[in-house]
Parts: C-alpha cells; sequence; structure tokens
C-alpha cells in the first residue's frame, strides 16, 4: 500500500469541501469527534456518517453514505479495519474522490479494489495531523 505523497497530499486538501466521516461519534472525548472537528474549524463540510447517532458537531448524520446528497471529496473512515472492504465498495457506489482510513486502520483488500477503479486512497493517516503537515 502506498499512500499518496506530500504534493499530492496539499492538492487533496486545496480541492477538497465536504468531508463524511464515517463512523464519527458524538462524543466529544472521542478521536473522530476531536479530529472532525479540526477539520471543521479548519473550513471543512463535515458529513456524519453513523446510525447510532442524531447529529455530531451541529450536524445531522446520516446512516450510510448513499444518504448524503451531492457530491463527497473525501471519505474519512473511523471503523475497524475489517470495515474497510464494506465501506470501500460503499465509497465506489457514490463515486467520491478520495478514500481516506485513519491512523491505524488499513486493509489491502479494501486498498485493491480501490485502486483498481482509480480512486485516491489514503491509509493509516491522521487526516488532522496531514493537514497541519501541509500548511
Amino acid at each position: 500500500m502506498k499512500n499518496p505523497s506530500r504534493e499530492e497530499m496539499k492538492e487533496i486538501f486545496g480541492k477538497s469541501k465536504r468531508i463524511a466521516v464515517v463512523g464519527l461519534s458524538d462524543n466529544p472525548a472521542k478521536t473522530s469527534y476531536m479530529v472532525s472537528e479540526v477539520m471543521q474549524k479548519a473550513g471543512y463540510e463535515i458529513i456524519p456518517v453513523n446510525p447510532q447517532i442524531e447529529e455530531a458537531l451541529g450536524v445531522k448524520a446520516v446512516a450510510s453514505l448513499k444518504d448524503i446528497e451531492g457530491h463527497v471529496d473525501i471519505v474519512n473512515v473511523f471503523r475497524r479495519s475489517e470495515y474497510l472492504p464494506e465501506v470501500a465498495r460503499e465509497f465506489a457506489e457514490i463515486d467520491a474522490d478520495v478514500f481516506w482510513a485513519q491512523l491505524g486502520l488499513a486493509n489491502e483488500e479494501a486498498y485493491q479494489f480501490l485502486k483498481e477503479k482509480g480512486y485516491t486512497v489514503v491509509m493509516d493517516k491522521c487526516i488532522k495531523v496531514e493537514l497541519a503537515m501541509i500548511q
């Protein structure tokens, strides 16, 4: 698995506006909430994707990626690695631009599936840390 270069990361952040966060918690003590809050404050539109919650960060949650209206630039995933292939298939159905699995998450099957379809894939990287590194 090969992640995009620093230059490619800069490009991803520069052209992205909407980030769907799969597994976003409504608990401010959880990593998914803290990371998404930083991204929201940096100017990105955050869309919580979690059937277990009503809302997070002041935004109504949706049950799945397919429930999102309009184009999604980045799908940032906070689900265990074994769920990544399932999320990757849903990602391909909505034709988002970048599949991003958070720090500690990686799955070869999901990676190969998405790369074969020509998608940009980031795995085992924290989106908040990567954003800070290019600024």
